[in-house]
């Protein structure tokens, strides 16, 4: 039986498995969805060589970029962005010696940008030309290539300003009033700490205003609802999870 499996530390509830498994049910389709918490990515080899049944795993924090040293082929997009999440496993005797070895390699791909980028299009207007993007990991980097692909201009946001990020510090009315686009990237506001929120001027949020926030958990996080307030269009990411894994199915099955 053919298996798939998530990599990351930690885990907690999640999403990859639960979705997958329902997947499996649904189609009926004969394989099984495993969580590999591991303390240290290099346990990948490991993982890999011990499970010869496996042929597709998914990548989340903290493991995102550190994972890309690890691989035999990285795609363009994902080499671009600085992270993957998705990494298909070829199992053949006749290959070249891989990183893992056993006629084994393991090839790195990105689909966070392709579940952004299809979930956001359908809310932008013609007036979403610039965008603050909070937080500066692999999945903010996913995003600012997503949104500059759909023709948007995109400021970063972090806790310190420089090469170009902008701090919360530095953020003002007015400058939320020239960014009509803020896309949350950051864990602020996840289960458990639901009363958390990215410290923004949320006084000058306009109807014209799109909020999103990569947080599915809860549904409406404390950004979401505080834009919801200001009447701006909000959604968080539950959409964009869904699309980036069925985008990393047809990797590993087609």
């Amino acid at each position: 039986m053919k298996e798939y499996g998530l990599i990351g530390h930690p885990l907690g509830h999640s999403f990859s498995r639960a979705f997958f498994t329902e997947k499996f049910e649904k189609e009926h389709i004969e394989a099984l969805y495993l969580n590999f918490d591991i303390p240290d990515v290099a346990m990948l080899q490991n993982i890999v060589l011990e499970h010869p049944d496996l042929v597709g795993l998914n990548c989340t924090i903290p493991y995102k970029e550190s994972v890309i040293p690890l691989l035999d082929e990285v795609s363009p997009e994902a080499l671009e962005i600085g992270a993957v999440n998705v990494i298909k496993i070829q199992r053949n005797d006749d290959s070249p010696e891989g990183v893992v070895g056993n006629g084994v390699r393991l090839l790195g791909y990105n689909t966070d940008i392709i579940g952004f980028s299809q979930s956001i299009s359908p809310l932008l207007q013609e007036w979403h030309r610039h965008a603050l993007v909070l937080g500066t990991g692999g999945a903010a980097k996913a995003v600012c290539l997503g949104l500059s692909r759909l023709g948007l201009e995109c400021t970063s946001v972090s806790r310190k300003s420089g090469d170009g990020c902008l701090a919360y510090q530095d953020l003002t009315p007015e400058t939320i009033r020239d960014f009509k686009v803020v896309v949350n990237c950051t864990p602020v506001g996840m289960f458990p700490h639901v009363d958390e929120a990215p410290s923004i001027p949320y006084e000058a949020l306009t109807p014209d205003h799109v909020l999103y926030d990569l947080v599915y958990n809860p549904e409406e996080t404390v950004f979401l609802r505080r834009g919801r307030e200001a009447g701006a269009v909000v959604k968080n990411g539950m959409d964009m999870l869904r699309l980036q894994a069925l985008a990393g199915w047809d990797i590993w099955t087609k």
